[in-house]
């Protein structure tokens, strides 16, 4: 298919369907509450919240609240632009697709590339995240490195056949994960703001403001903490050729799935913060699960556990939206030719046409990672899961800033008019300043200097390999589907 020309007039877009080689033609399986259900469940409140809540707790205090509305309001900036770079390149594998259009086929390749790495690595945490959950609920105190990797796995395996056995399975699941996040979150807060809070609302200001340069530092990691906490909404634009009407739907999927979940996530998190029974002694011990010692010590542990499960439920649904969103990205890759073994990625199977084999490989690169769940090399591996989203994120955000530089951006159905440079721009700046507070390293006491260097090792080895991988596939890659800018 060639490139047609475009005109600079938004009245005269039209947006092209994907090219039709026989095999690679998705079903369109769903509607703008499952394009935002898959989304809300992709960033996942439980997940957002309990997966970084320590963390943020010991690096800056109760104070490390205040860095949920600052990512927020950071990410509402990337998901507006994202909205209009879905509404225009409504096409299976998100950011991929939008960089290659927007700017060329380097900067979609190395977007994908981050991407796929980025979201596997992520689909391994949540899955030994949820592991621990597990064995915790069926009362096993001290498991060893390896039950916890063979659970990890066992739930890899669960939500391969849940995204393998068709979209129908997939959305009701998602529906009831999301039930179970929401009484999980929403539930759980009221409960302990109403009978359950120990501590003044003041404690969420305690040391703000405060000019010295540690509070700084500290903010700055929190930061970076929560960051990866507000990420997963562009879910929501890797399944955009099975979204029916996706050049509109597809856009508010992405926007409103952040916002609903930003919100609940600032809710719980002041919640939990207020009901801790003693502040200090957590911030001095700097260890434990300030979470679970407070929901057992505030509601018992009868109560404690069923909340539990509910943690559960809600890191899995997590799995499935995030290997739901990194299986099409390789799916779209393949069905370019931009990946190695790319005629067997880019088969469909089932009666609902899946990316099973893309489904399939994400779950044995992910698996494979677990065997080395609770070693240093897992922990460097698993540090390019916040970085590799934030590049991933960042290269078609600067590919849009550059296109409407150049005078070249033309909109889709949804556009943000003149609004829409400056939110580039604010965009392309935060993610810019992300991309470096998350790589920059910081030491933690007793942690190996490789460690403490995880992001900078992890980015220049997974470049490398990618270096490498682009150059053997370059020259075969095909035209991009649909139109270019």
């Amino acid at each position: 298919m060639g490139i047609p020309s475009l005109d600079n007039t938004a009245e005269e877009v039209v947006v092209a369907q994907p090219r039709e080689r026989g095999h690679d033609i998705l079903n369109r399986g769903f509607g703008f509450r499952a394009a935002l259900s898959l989304a809300f469940a992709d960033i996942s409140p439980i997940v957002a919240l309990y997966a970084i809540f320590a963390l943020g707790l010991f690096a800056a205090g109760p104070r490390f609240f205040w860095a949920f509305p600052i990512v927020l309001c950071g990410q509402l900036l990337v998901a507006l632009v994202f909205g209009e770079l879905a509404s225009r390149f409504p096409y299976a594998g998100s950011v991929y697709q939008w960089a290659r259009h927007a700017k060329g086929t380097t900067w979609g390749w190395t977007a994908a590339w981050a991407y796929i790495w980025g979201l596997t690595l992520t689909l391994s945490t949540m899955a030994y995240a949820a592991a621990g959950f597990i064995l915790e609920v069926i009362g096993v105190a001290s498991p060893s490195r390896w039950l916890l990797a063979a659970v990890s796995i066992g739930v890899i395996c669960f939500t391969t056949a849940a995204n393998m056995i068709g979209r129908q399975v997939l959305k009701v699941m998602i529906v009831a994960s999301i039930i179970c996040e929401i009484v999980g979150s929403v539930g759980l807060g009221t409960v302990l703001l109403l009978f359950h809070r120990v501590n003044p609302i003041s404690t969420l200001f305690d040391g703000l403001p405060d000019s010295s340069g540690s509070t700084m530092s500290t903010m700055l990691i929190a930061v970076a903490f929560v960051g990866w906490a507000f990420l997963g909404f562009e879910s929501a634009g890797s399944i955009a050729e099975e979204v029916e009407d996706p050049e509109r739907n597809v856009p508010k999927a992405i926007i409103f799935a952040l916002l609903l979940v930003g919100v609940i996530v600032m809710y719980s998190a002041a919640a939990v913060i207020l009901a801790i029974p003693d502040l200090s002694a957590v911030l001095t011990a700097q260890s434990g699960d300030p979470v679970s010692a407070t929901l057992t010590a505030q509601l018992g542990s009868s109560i404690a556990k069923p909340l539990l499960l509910m943690f559960v439920i809600g890191f899995m649904s997590a799995c499935l939206a995030v290997q739901s969103a990194v299986s099409r990205a390789v799916y779209g890759m393949a069905r370019d030719r931009a990946l190695p073994g790319a005629e067997f990625l880019s088969k469909l199977g089932g009666p609902e046409r899946m990316p099973i084999r893309a489904i399939g490989l994400t779950a044995v690169v992910a698996a494979f990672f677990l065997l080395f769940a609770g070693s240093d090399l897992y922990n460097v591996l698993v540090n390019f899961s916040v970085m590799g989203p934030y590049i991933a994120f960042a290269v078609p955000v600067f590919a849009a800033a550059f296109t409407r530089l150049a005078g070249r951006w033309v909109p889709g159905v949804f556009s943000l008019g003149r609004w829409g440079a400056p939110v580039t721009y604010a965009a392309a700046a935060w993610l810019a300043f992300e991309v470096i507070n998350v790589l920059w390293p910081r030491t933690q006491p007793g942690q190996p200097w490789f460690v403490n260097w995880s992001m900078v090792i992890s980015l220049v080895s997974l470049g490398a390999v990618g270096v490498v991988v682009y150059a053997r596939c370059r020259n075969r890659i095909t035209e991009p589907v649909g139109e270019r800018l």
